[in-house]
């Protein structure tokens, strides 16, 4: 009997996941189909009963219902509960657990590009919203000890760091104070949706401090190169799209649902041919 996963949210039809996912399944061979689902938030509570009575294997949420999913769930990881954000759940014989992958995914990617020992590292992460949150959290709870934040509003910026339950020494910044101080970070990492269509010719803020060994990652993958990243390059730093993330978001996921690690190489493909092109971090 073939297995039905797949991807929940409003809109839903731009979704690179079914793609990614479903050609895992034919490259393993296995009986399976991603699948994606338009679900409002009224009909939220109803759909979820629904998957879970249909048996579905287990399947991934996103905007507008990584938060409101929770109340739905019989289980949450403990560090989906911190961050207080499910994108994955897993149908565990008919009990439902949440999981956040983002921040796993993130850090999968980075250390794939950059180093494996991170917990020395002095990080900055631009923004204070639901991926910088999740970031944010993975990298405590993995020990990394210094994380300040650099966002707009200050405020929002403390409420995620007062709400962590990691041992973690922070700082928040505004964008400008944050400009100055750059050369004091190793690791930045750039989780705001400037750089993306309207604002590709935006940055969030300036780059000219940035020291020459430091390595720059940006979530953002369409376009490839945001302004942010081409002008870290030119300051001579390592820099990564949010590509890795992506398909290591939905790695993480897939071994959760299955038990087995997917071919990464082989999801980057599939969603690289969809965005038409193939890019390279450097």
């Amino acid at each position: 009997m073939e297995k039905l996963f797949g991807v929940i949210g409003d809109p839903i039809g731009h979704s690179l996941s079914p793609a990614m996912h479903n050609a895992v399944f034919a490259s393993l061979n296995m009986k399976a189909h991603y699948h994606p689902f338009h679900i409002k938030k009224e009909s939220l509570g109803k759909s979820v009963s629904g998957m879970k009575e249909l048996g579905i294997a287990g399947f991934n949420v996103t905007v507008p219902h990584k938060s409101s999913i929770i109340e739905f769930l019989d289980e949450i990881d403990p560090l989906a509960e911190a961050i207080g954000a499910v994108n994955t759940v897993v149908n565990e014989k008919g009990r439902l657990k949440g999981y956040n992958t983002d921040g796993l995914g993130f850090v999968e990617a980075l250390k794939s590009e950059w180093k494996q020992d991170l917990s020395n590292e002095d990080v900055l992460i631009i923004g204070a919203g639901g991926a910088a949150k999740a970031i944010y959290y993975t990298l405590a709870s993995l020990g990394i000890k210094h994380i300040s934040i650099a966002n707009r509003n200050i405020e929002n910026g403390k409420a995620l760091i007062s709400r962590c339950p990691f041992e973690v020494t922070s700082n928040v910044w505004s964008l400008e104070e944050a400009s100055f101080i750059l050369n004091e970070f190793s690791l930045v990492i750039q989780t705001t949706p400037i750089g993306m269509a309207p604002s590709t010719e935006q940055t969030p803020l300036d780059s000219s401090k940035l020291r020459k060994d430091a390595f720059v990652s940006d979530i953002i993958y369409n376009p490839f190169e945001t302004k942010f990243l081409s002008a870290a390059k030119s300051q001579g730093a390592l820099i990564q799209n949010g590509l890795g993330m992506f398909v290591n978001q939905g790695a993480v996921a897939f071994k959760l649902w299955t038990g087995i690690q997917p071919d990464t190489k082989l999801m980057k493909k599939v969603v690289l041919d969809l965005l038409g092109g193939s890019y390279a971090n450097r």
